[in-house]
């Protein structure tokens, strides 16, 4: 997968899982105000409304949006590994190697194995 498609990838499952749980949010606070004008309550105050919404959608949002969360987690951890295979292969050309050495840990040279 190129460098190109992986970003948008990511930015495309981050976004889409962000926007589900904005819009979790706003329905949640639209049901709370539904609910307050039902019972008569005319002069529910919206922050109020959003405060709550929020409240609940946190935990309702882990629970209904599992699978576009763990997309999101799987784009950003091939993502980060991508980041850090090239991170190692520059450092590999750096020190005049052709292959990067995955024996020695990180901040440690070759030479100190």
């Amino acid at each position: 997968m190129s460098d190109e498609r992986t970003g948008s990838r990511l930015f495309f499952d981050v976004a889409a899982y962000v926007v589900a749980r904005l819009v979790l949010v706003a329905v949640v606070a639209a049901v709370i105000l539904g609910v307050g004008h039902l019972i008569g309550l005319r002069e529910f105050p919206i922050a109020v409304a959003l405060l709550f919404a929020i409240v609940i959608a946190f935990p309702l949002g882990i629970w209904v949006f599992a699978p576009l969360r763990r997309r999101a987690t799987e784009s950003i951890a091939l993502f980060d590994e991508r980041r850090r295979a090239e991170r190692a292969h520059l450092q590999a050309r750096l020190r005049g190697d052709s292959t990067p050495d995955t024996t020695a840990g990180p901040g440690r040279d070759r030479d100190d194995a």
